[in-house]
Order: structure tokens, then sequence, then C-alpha cells
């Protein structure tokens, strides 16, 4: 009897849980970061998602709590770097952020990789995407 109520109370939890509002927003392009085809395939394929306003929001974006965690990581992704929003302040910040968070592996995130494995970078893509990076801040 108890266990039963205590099942009963978690499923209406969860049920009233996906009634939290989840803003999933795709603003539209305001300029396109400027990048070879084979470094633009490589940032659509691994970095979009959460850095672009193309993001391709999966089935976990629509179940909360993960819906919560997405959009979460989704707006702060483009609040660091949006490559939809392209210019001068975004490409500084990629020209220094880029080669450091792809060199230490830490873009993309360890779990975002494991959810989306064909995101995974080899070496060669992440010294392709460094070198590029670099190059933005050299003026090149």
């Amino acid at each position: 009897m108890k266990f039963s109520r205590i099942a009963l109370g978690l499923g209406a939890l969860v049920v009233a849980i996906q009634l939290v509002p989840v803003a999933r927003t795709n603003p539209p392009v305001r300029s396109m970061v400027p990048a070879p085809p084979e470094v633009a395939g490589i940032l659509r394929r691994a970095c979009f998602d959460c850095h672009s306003n193309e993001t391709v929001w999966p089935v976990q974006a629509y179940v909360a709590p993960l819906s919560w965690l997405v959009a979460h990581d989704v707006k702060e992704g483009r609040e660091e770097l949006n490559f939809s929003e392209w210019g001068p302040k975004a490409e500084q910040k990629a020209a220094k952020e880029v080669p450091k968070e792809v060199g230490k592996g830490d873009m993309p995130p360890f779990l975002y990789v494991v959810a989306h494995p064909g995101t995974k970078l080899t070496s060669d893509e992440k010294a392709l995407l460094a070198n590029w990076a670099q190059g933005l801040g050299s003026g090149r």
C-alpha cells in the first residue's frame, strides 16, 4: 500500500514536471561563420547544436528534467560562442578559446559525445580547428 502511494506520487511528479516550460528556440541566423568547407563541416557536425542558432533539438530536449539540462547547455553555449551571430567579438573569442578547448578535449563535452558519437573529433580534426581558429587571431 505504501509503495503504491509512493509510486503514484512519483508518477504524478514526473507528469507535472513536463508542464514546466522550456525555451527551445532557434533564432534567425544573423551572420554565419566564414570558414573553409572542411572546417565548416566539422563545426556543423560537432559544435552547431550548442553554438549556433541551428540547434537540432534531440528527443531528450522534450522530456523533463533532461529538457532543462539540454536547454541550459544550448543557452550557455550560444552565450559563449555563437557561429550564427558572427562578428569581431565572436571571431576574437573563437581565436582564443577554440584551440584551447578543443586541444584539451573539453569541446565537445564528454557527455555530449557519449550521447552523439558522431561528434567525436579525431586528432586531425582537432588540429584543423585549432589552426583555423589561430589564423583568425593572426588576421590572415
